[in-house]
C-alpha cells in the first residue's frame, strides 16, 4: 500500500461515504480512480455514457488524473458541465467552457461534449435546449464540488430549491460565491465576477445515480462541517447530499479539519 492509502481515513454520515486523504492531490487521484471504475462498469452496460463534470480549483487534480489514464471509453462519453457565467464568451480566461477544454483534454475524444453558451442572446432558450440534451443523455455519473457557501453547481442558498421544477435555470450569484471565484484567482476582484449564471438545478444533479464530490482545501473546512452536521436545508445546500444513495465525498486533511475527531 502507498503512504496515501495507509493514511486515508473513511467514515459515513447516513448513506454518504467520506474519504479523508492526506492532501488534495491524493484526494483528487482517489476520486479519479472511483470515476475510472464507474466508467469501466458503464462501458459494459451502455452504448453512450452521460457524464457531468464540475469546474473550479477543487476539480483540477481529479480532471488531470482522469485525462492521464489510458483505455477509458471516452468515445462513448456524452459530456456536460454544470454551469456557466452569463455574458462571458468561451475564450474568456474564467469561462468554464475554456476551463474544461484546457483541463480535460480528453473532451476532444468524447462522443460529444455539450457546452453551455453563457454568451448566447437568449439564456432562457439555452436552459431549455441544454436541459433537453441532458435528459436525452440520461447521465449516470457526476463529478461535483461544494462551494464555500454550500452551493452545488451555482445553486447558492438563496437560489437553491430541493424541489425545483426546472432542470436548468438562471440564478443570481451571492457575494460569498463571487468572493470565492475571486479568491481562487479566476477574477481580479469579486466585483469582476458576473452577477448571474446558468446552472443545473439540484434535482437534476440528484437524479444522477452516482455522485463523486471532491472538496479539498482549508477554505472548505467550515462548510464541510456544516454540510455534515446541520439539518438538511437550503441554508447549506450541500446538506442534501446526505439523502442521495450513492455519493462519495473526497476530502483532504484541510477540508476535514473542523470535523469532530
Amino acid at each position: 500500500m502507498t503512504d496515501a492509502e495507509l493514511e486515508m481515513k473513511s467514515l459515513r454520515v447516513g448513506t454518504l461515504k467520506i474519504e479523508i486523504h492526506p492532501n488534495s492531490k491524493a484526494a483528487g487521484h482517489a476520486a479519479a480512480q472511483e470515476a475510472v471504475q464507474a466508467l469501466q462498469l458503464l462501458d459494459a452496460l451502455r452504448a453512450t455514457i452521460g457524464v457531468i463534470f464540475a469546474t473550479g480549483a477543487s476539480q483540477l487534480d481529479t480532471l488531470h488524473a482522469l485525462s492521464a489514464i489510458e483505455d477509458l471509453p471516452w468515445h462513448k462519453v456524452h459530456g456536460f458541465h454544470m454551469d456557466e457565467y452569463i455574458g462571458i464568451p468561451a475564450d474568456h480566461p474564467s469561462s468554464f467552457r475554456r476551463y474544461l477544454s484546457e483541463n480535460l483534454p480528453r473532451q476532444t475524444q468524447m462522443k460529444e461534449f455539450a457546452a453551455i453558451d453563457g454568451a448566447a442572446p437568449d439564456p432562457l432558450q439555452v436552459c431549455r435546449n441544454y436541459a433537453e440534451k441532458l435528459r436525452s443523455a440520461d447521465p449516470q455519473l457526476c463529478l461535483l464540488g461544494v462551494g464555500e457557501n454550500g452551493h452545488l453547481a451555482f445553486n447558492d442558498p438563496a437560489e437553491a430549491d430541493f424541489n425545483d421544477p426546472l432542470d436548468m435555470k438562471i440564478v443570481n450569484l451571492d457575494t460569498v460565491c463571487r468572493q470565492q471565484q475571486a479568491a481562487e484567482g479566476w477574477f481580479t476582484t469579486y466585483h469582476d465576477v458576473p452577477e448571474q449564471a446558468i446552472t443545473l438545478t439540484i434535482p437534476t444533479l440528484l437524479r444522477v445515480p452516482k455522485l463523486i464530490a471532491i472538496v479539498p482545501g482549508p477554505r472548505k473546512a467550515n462548510i464541510i462541517r456544516r454540510a455534515l452536521e446541520e439539518p438538511i436545508s437550503t441554508d447549506c445546500p450541500a446538506t442534501i447530499l446526505r439523502t442521495h444513495p450513492n455519493v462519495t465525498l473526497y476530502l483532504d486533511t484541510d477540508s476535514a479539519s473542523e470535523l469532530d475527531k
